[in-house]
């Protein structure tokens, strides 16, 4: 699983490199090489604004995930809001591999929605990982302080 956070810079180009733990469980935990990267889901940093980063999702999560947003039924989304997660998550993704160096190039559209700059961190979700510009992930951060559930049952339960 994909764990821990990495900073690491991109290039002008859009030349980055994938952490070598993230390459090894590509490789180790989901048996290939190719992952997928596309936006994430907006965060919700306050009325009217929002953050975004990027998700690298495996080859095999992410061919599940499209067969679930093929079918569509029993997501308990509208078909508005299905359309729009496929315009948002589905219509900029592309399929990666890093070459022998670790590298991966994301292109400008990725870049531009995610506000990449040169200062970036790769951050592990388990079967994900996550591509943050470091303002971004700060701001990020600090609402997720907000949010956090203290004093869960839930939490208490999983033995957090």
């Amino acid at each position: 699983m994909f764990r821990g956070k990495f900073e690491t810079t991109i290039d002008v180009k859009g030349r980055t490199s994938l952490p070598a733990k993230f390459r090894d469980v590509l490789f180790e935990t989901f048996g290939d090489e190719r992952f997928f990267i596309t936006n994430s889901n907006p965060v919700r940093l306050g009325e009217g604004v929002y953050s975004s980063g990027l998700v690298v999702y495996p080859y095999k999560e992410w061919l599940a995930l499209e067969e679930k947003l093929m079918v569509g039924t029993g997501l308990g989304l509208s078909s508005a809001e299905l359309a729009a997660v496929k315009r948002r998550i589905v219509a900029p993704a592309i399929e990666c591999v890093a070459d022998k160096l670790g590298r991966v190039l994301v292109p400008p559209h990725l870049r531009k929605s995610a506000v990449l700059e040169r200062e970036i961190l790769f951050v592990g979700m388990l079967n994900k990982a996550e591509i943050w510009s470091q303002a971004e992930w700060e701001k990020v951060c600090r609402q997720d302080e907000q949010n956090f559930p203290i004093d869960s049952p839930v939490l208490a339960e999983l033995g957090l």
